[in-house]
């Protein structure tokens, strides 16, 4: 099973956060704008009702709050798949190669250079959201010394 971690990379250097980034500012500017010729344009024998204009301001910002708390929640999804890896560091895992081949190592370290961690096995390098099995070394549920292949 993969899991879409595309919005995890760098704002500034991905182009498709970049763009995502830059709709959202869009949003928020045209709403005010939109929000400002109305005050500027209204009829003054008729001026908008308080509680309209009271409605569109927490509108704004709530829409600010959930980009917020949108972006505090993919941070705090980062950091657990952070703490989650290196928490490998010494336990046995098993993925699934390229060529469709179930294997089987000792996770030596952890890489943190992309969106998705990357753990180390052997000379292997495998995402973490590739991992499939985890055991603890000498625990109940320890993979087989001879299936075991510390690539």
């Amino acid at each position: 099973m993969s899991i879409d971690v595309s919005y995890l990379t760098d704002r500034a250097g991905a182009t498709g956060s970049t763009a995502k980034t830059a709709s959202n500012e869009l949003d928020r500017q045209a709403f005010l704008n939109l929000f400002v010729a109305q005050l500027k344009y209204q009829d003054p024998s008729s001026p908008m009702d308080t509680s309209q204009m009271m409605a569109q301001t927490t509108q704004l910002s709530t829409m600010e709050s959930l980009e917020e708390l949108t972006s505090t929640a993919r941070e705090s999804f980062a950091l657990q798949m952070r703490m989650s890896a290196s928490e490998l560091v010494g336990k046995q895992v098993s993925w699934t190669d390229e060529d469709g081949t179930t294997q089987h190592g000792t996770v030596s370290g952890v890489s943190y250079s992309g969106a998705v961690p990357i753990v180390l096995v052997g000379e292997e390098q495998i995402s973490l959201n590739s991992v499939s099995f985890v055991a603890t070394p000498g625990g109940p549920s320890e993979l087989p010394a001879d299936d075991s292949s510390d690539s």
